[in-house]
């Protein structure tokens, strides 16, 4: 890509992959078809549809970014150990499994490396509900006759171990309670969907979630994937670094608040309008400081993305990156495109230059690779970014959007 356009029109916001993996996953409780729209076609997608598919569900993906799932004919609780281990989120499939058959056998996951995500609350979640569990040569066995209510406490409000008990829990006898419970968007999505279809879940989005376990679901005709707000909050600091002009369609502020607080900290304009976000800025970014923390906090997956902006800001910034501890694979490659940060422990320190130039950079970790094609579109001369297939897992089209909102910019250059 050619830096040194500003970006401007509009752009619609592709459904959430973090909201489309765990109901992907919770089409595992079902005996009839699932139909999901705003689905975003992305590699992770793709998938968790291999996972279903191999457990002998059917993925057809259809136009307009629609998928129906049938479940019925899923007979195995072992899905294949390749794209377990390629995808963090595929162990979603674990509590779907547990309560449909009692049993489950999964590899432990994969995914980015980004630091240390262990699976041991989900599991000590699990055996709460009465299952048993062991680790044997790379593989997690959940076993159970019934599952049964209980009362959980996270010790970290982890995002995919909320997600996977209350999966587990629809079928329990009893009530489960979930204290300490993620209270990201997406848990919401995934407890909307299955209260839809017959679960009994509450409190989804605050810190207790209560589960009243029922005997089965039943589908519906559609269910509308929740908008991607982390691909949202990195198109709106596209903009932004460019001193561009942008509205994003059918996304709301609710979703992006913390994320939000930071750019108009940074001197960026962020207006709520009619059916979407409209954002603007006309100067360098001011310096500010962040802190990730579990939502409603700053989301750790917009991290990066900040700090190529904070890169060129107008002044020294401070982030501290509370949610893993290998978040800062981005920094030096967005030095070497002239960039001033220094990396001690959890905290980075941003000096901000008043430009950057284009250079050969690789992205090691999905959100790394967005945060580098922001700041490519502002640095001089041509910028290559290498590791495309980690942009594949997260944004849908990401390519064809910048280059819709004026951005210099092809896959040949993100290869």
């Amino acid at each position: 890509m050619f830096g040194g356009k500003s970006l401007f029109g509009s752009v619609k916001v592709s459904g959430s992959k973090n909201g489309s993996l765990p109901v992907m996953a919770a089409t595992l409780l079902f005996n009839s078809p699932v139909f999901l729209s705003n689905v975003p076609y992305l590699l992770d997608v793709d998938t968790m549809a291999k996972i279903i598919s191999s457990l002998g569900g059917r993925v057809e993906f259809k136009g307009n970014s629609q998928v129906l799932i049938d479940p019925s004919n899923v007979s195995s609780y072992e899905p294949p150990l390749e794209p377990v281990i390629a995808m963090r989120a595929s162990f979603l499939v674990a509590g779907a499994l547990l309560a449909r058959f009692g049993k489950a056998k999964v590899a432990l996951p994969g995914g980015c490396a980004i630091g240390s995500r262990p699976v041991d609350i989900h599991l000590k979640g699990f055996e709460m509900l009465g299952a048993k569990r062991s680790i044997e040569h790379g593989f997690v066995n959940l076993e159970c006759e019934k599952l049964k209510g209980a009362n959980i406490y996270l010790p970290y409000p982890s995002v995919g171990a909320t997600e996977n008990l209350i999966m587990a829990s629809v079928f329990a006898e009893g009530m489960t309670v979930i204290d300490n419970a993620a209270k990201e968007p997406e848990i919401v999505g995934l407890s909307d969907f299955l209260n839809l279809c017959g679960a009994k879940i509450k409190g989804a989005g605050s810190r207790t979630i209560e589960i009243e376990g029922v005997r089965s679901l039943h589908s519906i005709d559609n269910y509308t994937i929740i908008p991607d707000r982390i691909e949202a909050g990195t198109l709106m600091l596209a903009g932004a670094i460019t001193k561009g002009d942008i509205f994003l369609e059918k996304i709301s502020c609710d979703f992006l608040e913390s994320v939000i607080e930071k750019m108009t900290e940074a001197g960026i304009e962020v207006l709520p309008e009619k059916n979407g976000i409209r954002v603007r800025c006309k100067s360098r970014p001011k310096p500010v400081t962040i802190k990730t923390s579990p939502h409603p906090g700053f989301p750790t997956d917009m991290q990066a993305q900040f700090m190529a902006l904070l890169s060129v800001g107008d002044g020294t910034s401070v982030i501290t990156e509370m949610v893993f501890e290998n978040r800062y694979l981005h920094a030096e490659e967005l030095n070497r495109l002239g960039a001033d940060i220094r990396i001690d422990g959890r905290t980075a320190v941003v000096v901000g230059v008043d430009h950057l130039s284009g250079a050969p950079v690789r992205a090691l970790d999905l959100r790394a690779g967005a945060a580098l094609v922001i700041a490519g579109l502002v640095a001089e001369g041509e910028t290559r970014v290498f590791g495309l297939s980690h942009l594949n897992r997260g944004y849908e089209n990401l390519e064809f959007k910048l280059k819709n909102l004026g951005a210099s910019i092809s896959k040949e250059v993100l290869s």
